[in-house]
């Protein structure tokens, strides 16, 4: 069973976490990805300490410094399928 963006689960309301474990994985996935974007869609709703906030504008500042200095998309992920992250 797949759902698509406009799926309701109309059995939700009465269904437990044993119930969830029992669907089949790929279900489980498609169902973590629909909670995902319902927490993705109001970014708003997610509050940061300001101590996480401080950090992360602290790495923006960092990185518009430097753009250059970290590693590309396409460089992480051929490192992380080639094990190679695990010697750098």
């Amino acid at each position: 069973m797949y759902f698509s963006k406009k799926d309701t689960i109309p059995y939700m309301n009465n269904i437990s976490i044993a119930d969830i474990l029992e669907l089949p994985v790929q279900e489980r996935i498609r169902l973590v990805e629909l909670i995902w974007d319902s927490v993705a869609a109001v970014p708003e709703a997610v509050k940061i300490s300001p101590a996480l906030k401080i950090e992360l504008e602290a790495r923006m500042e960092e990185f518009e410094a430097n753009p250059e200095a970290g590693y590309s998309w396409d460089q992480v992920k051929s490192r992380l399928k080639d094990g190679s992250w695990r010697t750098a």
